[in-house]
């Protein structure tokens, strides 16, 4: 079973997983009301781009849970930094309410 996980690149052969959690600022209740599928959405086109596989997220209001796998190169920081910054930016243009819920403006 656990040879199904191993992928093999052109140096090294590879499995590894990150379970990142973050919360949104101030624990306001902002992702829901279609806001949270939206959020899956752009995730997973973040994840398409950027070389990343995503096999599990739960979006709840204050916080979020994604469970990815990359290969080694590719830092948990850079997957944070790229899931956070990209999505919360194409958030805030389609939902301009969410700048008002959260004092500065920041996800």
């Amino acid at each position: 079973m656990i040879k199904n996980n191993i992928k093999h690149a052109r140096t090294c052969v590879y499995n590894v997983n990150y379970h990142m959690v973050w919360s949104v600022k101030y624990r306001r209740a902002v992702l829901k009301g279609g806001i949270d599928e939206r959020l899956k959405v752009l995730f997973e086109e973040v994840a398409a781009d950027k070389g990343f596989t995503i096999h599990t997220m739960e979006v709840m209001p204050d916080q979020v849970h994604v469970f990815a796998s990359a290969h080694p190169k590719i830092s948990p920081s850079y997957i944070v930094k790229m899931l956070k910054g990209i999505s919360a930016r194409k958030l805030f243009i389609e939902y301009p309410e969410l700048k008002t819920r959260l004092w500065d403006g920041n996800l």
